[in-house]
């Protein structure tokens, strides 16, 4: 028999193996499927993809969203020249527009649709007249049920509100696809030595990539970096298995949240300080 035809006989003994006895949750399906990658009838990259796929079903708006200290807001008072000048520096494709305050949105500005405005000095502008209508969810809005809002309705980008009403920040599709696929690069995303991004006074964004000694220098702390280059292994060794998104441990005065895990591997922590 030729080895495509093994191949082939091989697949469909795993599909006729899997359906015979069904999962009975998702850690039994979670074992089938990294017994599929075992036996070389998927890769790596593959098998990412539907645990991440599988992920977002569990998680909510609040887990991805941009929060509001680091939204990129446009008022609606300013000027064509100063918004012009805010989102070529920004590089953002999408705006919220908001009025007295972060929470008075008005709606959502499209950069591309300001390109005919730049060529055209002589004409009058109003915010008010190139602005989207805002697409509204709770932080508790799940993934995959956003992601099909998004599809359906062919937003891209949602602000997120509390349960008071108050804006907590916004969410993209692009947020949301990159739980299932990994890290979606763009003409302007740029690989820059800054692996730690502060949220507020006591909470920041590292990359578990970040080095032990950068780690150590940035936060004042002593971890040891004999048996670990990063501080992913140092989560890693506290947690004692491989985390999923979500999961938290404490080490010494920090409380340490995987924001971003795959099945090989923590990508993103949120660390906090006590």
């Amino acid at each position: 028999m030729s080895e495509q035809g093994e191949s082939r006989r091989s697949i469909l003994d795993w599909l006729s193996e899997m359906f015979s006895g069904e999962p009975a949750d998702r850690v039994e399906l979670r074992e089938t499927l990294r017994d599929a990658a075992d036996r070389q009838l998927m890769d790596g990259d593959e098998l990412n993809i539907i645990f991440g796929a599988l992920q977002v079903a569990d998680m909510q708006a609040r887990d991805i969203m941009i929060p509001r200290t680091q939204m990129a807001c446009l008022n609606d008072d300013e000027s064509k020249e100063a918004i012009l000048e805010k989102v070529v520096e920004a590089r953002h494709s999408r705006f919220p527009v908001i009025g007295d305050d972060l929470d008075d949105v008005k709606g959502i500005l499209h950069a591309k649709d300001l390109l005919q405005l730049a060529l055209d000095t002589e004409r009058d502008f109003d915010i008010k007249d190139w602005i989207r209508p805002a697409t509204v969810v709770p932080e508790s809005k799940r993934l995959n049920v956003l992601l099909q809002d998004f599809r359906s309705t062919r937003n891209h980008m949602a602000v997120v509100v509390d349960e008071y009403g108050h804006v907590s920040g916004v969410v993209t599709i692009e947020d949301v696809l990159e739980q299932i696929v990994g890290d979606i690069e763009d003409e302007h995303d740029v690989d820059d030595d800054s692996y730690v991004k502060q949220l507020d006074e006591r909470t920041w964004n590292v990359k578990a990539t970040t080095t032990i000694e950068d780690f150590n220098e940035y936060f004042d702390r002593e971890f040891d970096a004999e048996e670990f280059d990063t501080i992913g292994g140092i989560v890693l060794k506290a947690f004692g298995h491989l985390p999923e998104r979500g999961e938290r441990v404490d080490i010494d005065d920090l409380e340490f949240k995987v924001l971003n895990a795959d099945s090989r591997r923590v990508r993103l922590l949120q660390v906090r300080a006590s």
